[in-house]
Formats: C-alpha cells, structure tokens, sequence
C-alpha cells in the first residue's frame, strides 16, 4: 500500500500503475521528473508526494479517484491554470504548491480556491467558508489575470530554455575532455578551471539546471570509477 522512492535519481514515471494497483502513498519526492505520468491507474491512491522535482504542470491525475493529498512543494508549476485537471479529483483535500513560480502569481490563492472547491487546505493554511465565498466572486477576472501571467511566464521560460540549449552545446566538449584520463597536463588545467566556472558560475533555477547538474556529477562519478579501474592494483 506505500511505496517510497524518493532520492533515485528518477526521470520518469514508468510502470507503477501496473505493478502497485493498490497503491495508497506513494513517495516520489526529490528526484527529477518533469512530467506527472502513468498513475491514471492507481484508483486507490490517496497521497502523492512529488516535491523537489522538474514539474511544470499538473496533469494525468483525473484517474487517481482518492486522491486526499498533492505535494507539489518546490517544483517549477508555472501553468496555474492546470490546477483546473484537478476538479474531478472530488476527494482532494490538501494541495502543496509552495516554491512554484505560480504562487508568485496575483490572485494565486483566490484562483486556487474558487477553481478547486473541494480543497480544505492550500500551502498548509486551511481554507474558511468566508474565504471560499470571498475566492468565487471576481473569479472571471482573477482567472483573466492568472492566464496573462502565465504567458509571460511561458514567454520567459521559453527564450530560458533557447539559452541553455546553447550553452550546453558549447560546454559539452569542454565537460567531455575532463572525463578523459589520458589527457595532457594542459588540456587538465583548462579542464579544471571549466569545472571551476560549472559550479560558480552563477545560473537560474530551472529544471534544465537541476538536471545539468546532476548529470555532470554522474559523469564525474563514473569518469573516477573508471580511473579507478585503469590504474594497476598494489
């Protein structure tokens, strides 16, 4: 009924919903998956925990019918509008969306809690009738303002990604000549100041970033291990 596989490095989501049918809690946090997928069939599923990870919008959950509770802490949600996937989770009662870049949004806890009436709590602060009845009035309005902030979010997020698309392009080679055990003092030098400018360079938090980073110090780990086996034993 619980399974926790948080801190693993994962990518993905695969396979779950077939495996755990009677899944209740499930521990995902703090991994790098982009995207909620593959849990439609997880009909018995009342806690999902998916913080610290690359997701930048909610979706694919309509067929965890008992969902109570969604972790979202500190992830990269920037679409708030796809909180509305959530309306026919009936059962839900306590959304995290805190570290997003959605809650920065204006009208952000107003929308989410005249889109989502079933909620109780948001962020962990729990939600009064008086609030409810307050969030439903001007809902047109707020959901106006949600949705043009959401785009120039998007806008951003999009030139974002061109940079960094870019910039690993021109860094790739440089990160792969460090990883070379054979390679000159000179050529080692240079490799050790690019590895300087990787981790002081300053750079956004982003899912991009999260996964760049990771993925360097894979390929630190196993460049190491190969050294390792290439040197001859005592």
């Amino acid at each position: 009924e619980e399974v926790s596989l948080h801190q693993q490095d994962i990518e993905k989501i695969e396979h779950i919903d077939r495996w755990c049918r009677e899944l209740k809690i499930l521990y995902l946090q703090n991994n790098l998956i982009p995207r909620i997928e593959n849990l439609g069939r997880l009909k018995k599923l009342e806690y999902l925990n998916l913080a610290l990870n690359n997701i930048e919008v909610i979706e694919n959950l309509e067929g965890c019918e008992s969902l109570q509770k969604l972790d979202l802490t500190v992830n990269f949600v920037g679409v708030l509008t796809s909180v509305e996937s959530l309306k026919h989770n009936i059962h839900l009662r306590e959304l995290f969306l805190v570290g997003n870049p959605c809650i920065e949004y204006e009208g952000y806890r107003q929308y989410v809690v005249a889109a989502l009436p079933q909620l109780q709590w948001l962020d962990g602060t729990e939600i009064y009738c008086s609030e409810r009845i307050g969030a439903s009035q001007g809902l047109e309005e707020v959901r106006r303002r949600v949705v043009e902030q959401e785009m120039e979010y998007q806008r951003r997020r999009r030139k974002k990604k061109e940079e960094v698309q870019s910039k690993e392009a021109g860094e790739e080679k440089q990160r792969k000549l460090g990883f070379n055990a054979h390679c000159s003092q000179e050529d080692q030098e240079q490799v050790e100041e690019v590895e300087r400018a990787f981790w002081h360079t300053p750079c956004s938090f982003t899912p991009e970033s999260r996964l760049q980073a990771h993925r360097h110090l894979e390929e630190q780990r196993k460049a190491k291990e190969a050294d390792k086996e290439r040197k001859p034993k005592s």
